[in-house]
């Protein structure tokens, strides 16, 4: 394959990665959208979407393992290629996450709301901001922003702890609420996994243009 050819090939498999980024992005938003409007409907269709995003990833995966085995890449090019195989499977990762939280959603069903949403979107929000960060950082090769992208990833741990403590609070208060205070700490974890696997996404751009490994994410948790 000609290096024209191959380069093509390689711009083929970075657009198939910011596709299966917009699809675990737009998970995310269905998902906590349909928690804040109590739309079963709609968390029932974040997780059947969710088959297109596991079939999106191995589709990509299948082309990655297709170019190593045909064509040999060298060093620059094979990591690229590593960090792609690396960045679908926090991607699919994140939309696992999304279809989690449609399946609280579901578990929810009509039950009184414990209290207004206010953080848990703002966790999204956040989340979803620094996802699309690292995908134009990954398109970029903009190490810097991806550096900075892991550092705000302490926004959403610090998100995280007030909702745990306002849901841990309603709990002692009233042992009634504990089943519903339960399930939205486990909204909120989702959240800040799924911030996690940004800060992992943004590591791999780091590796992809230095050949370095480090490990700049938050150590909060």
């Amino acid at each position: 394959m000609p290096r024209e050819s191959f380069e093509r090939h390689l711009g083929e498999l970075q657009n198939e990665v910011l596709v299966l980024g917009f699809m675990a992005e737009k998970a995310i938003f269905h998902s906590v959208e349909a928690l804040k409007q109590r739309d079963l409907a709609a968390a029932e269709q974040v997780i059947a979407n969710d088959l297109q995003i596991n079939q999106k990833r191995h589709d990509v995966e299948e082309k990655c393992i297709e170019l190593i085995a045909t064509q040999q890449p060298m060093a620059g090019d094979l990591r690229v290629i590593v960090a792609v195989l690396n960045i679908i499977v926090e991607l699919e990762r994140m939309a696992d996450y999304a279809e989690g939280i449609a399946k609280i959603t579901l578990m929810i069903g009509d039950e009184p709301p414990l209290k207004p949403l206010i953080d848990v979107p703002r966790m999204a929000e956040k989340a979803r901001d620094m996802l699309r960060r690292s995908l134009s950082a990954f398109i970029g090769r903009d190490i810097e922003a991806a550096k900075q992208i892991c550092v705000e990833d302490d926004e959403v741990d610090d998100l995280y702890d007030q909702v745990y403590r306002e849901l841990l609070t309603f709990m002692i208060e009233d042992p009634r609420t504990i089943t519903r205070a339960t399930r939205l700490i486990w909204v909120a974890h989702n959240l800040e996994r799924i911030a996690d696997r940004v800060t992992n996404i943004c590591e791999r751009v780091v590796f992809m243009v230095t050949g370095k490994i480090e490990e700049i994410g938050s150590s909060k948790y």
